[in-house]
């Protein structure tokens, strides 16, 4: 009995999800179809799905709504955890149409803030011109949006902590590597930090001392 009460138990959650578990679905599939690719015809796949300079001048929506279809990675079960953390939380908390706008806000304006810096660093001959068909492909920005903005589900002054990790740890790769995916993963958490209005008239915020005096009770 209660093997199938936590069966029911996780299928309840899952389908309270919707969109993060179809989204993760489809990253299983796709993660699964490029492990039978060769290495060779993988990476020039990958790259034609990539929101590289090359290919956001040519087919901007196409290669935007692909690249958040498929995993560089190569690894599905960490996602697994990191969608069922970040992404189900802030798909039940905001409703799947908010939440589909934050990761869709974060996952695009973040690529194209990110490969517009990097055109600019190979205009000034600070990146060589190569760089215009790197590969980036991946779910991290849409993910680090999310994260940003679930420190709204949080009560103050547990917020200010919560937001302060998030930013340390989004900006110590920047700082350190300056690279246009670390810009890119900073420039997402700022953008789900804009969505504040999104959150508007969500439940009440959640408050640590509150569950731990429930639990205490």
């Amino acid at each position: 009995m209660r093997i199938i009460r936590g069966v029911s138990g996780a299928w309840a959650y899952v389908r309270s999800a919707p969109g993060t578990y179809v989204w993760l679905g489809i990253l299983f599939v796709t993660t699964v179809v490029l492990h039978h690719m060769p290495p060779g015809f993988e990476q020039n796949f990958l790259r034609h799905r990539s929101t590289n300079i090359h290919e956001l001048s040519h087919t901007p929506v196409r290669v935007l709504v692909a690249s958040a279809m498929w995993n560089e990675s190569g690894h599905w079960l960490p996602y697994a955890f990191l969608y069922t953390v970040f992404h189900a939380p802030a798909e039940r908390w905001l409703g799947t149409a908010r939440w589909v706008a934050v990761c869709a806000l974060a996952h695009v304006l973040a690529s194209l803030i990110s490969e517009a810096m990097l055109l600019a660093a190979i205009s000034r001959g600070l990146a060589p011109p190569t760089a215009a068909d790197t590969l980036d492909i991946g779910v991290s920005y849409a993910l680090a949006g999310v994260i940003a903005v679930l420190g709204y589900r949080i009560a103050v002054p547990w917020r200010y902590g919560y937001l302060a990790a998030v930013l340390t740890v989004f900006a110590l790769p920047l700082a350190a590597g300056r690279t246009f995916t670390d810009v890119g993963h900073f420039t997402a958490v700022l953008i789900g930090l804009a969505c504040r209005p999104l959150v508007e008239g969500r439940a009440k915020p959640w408050n640590p001392k509150e569950t731990l005096a429930g639990l205490r009770g």
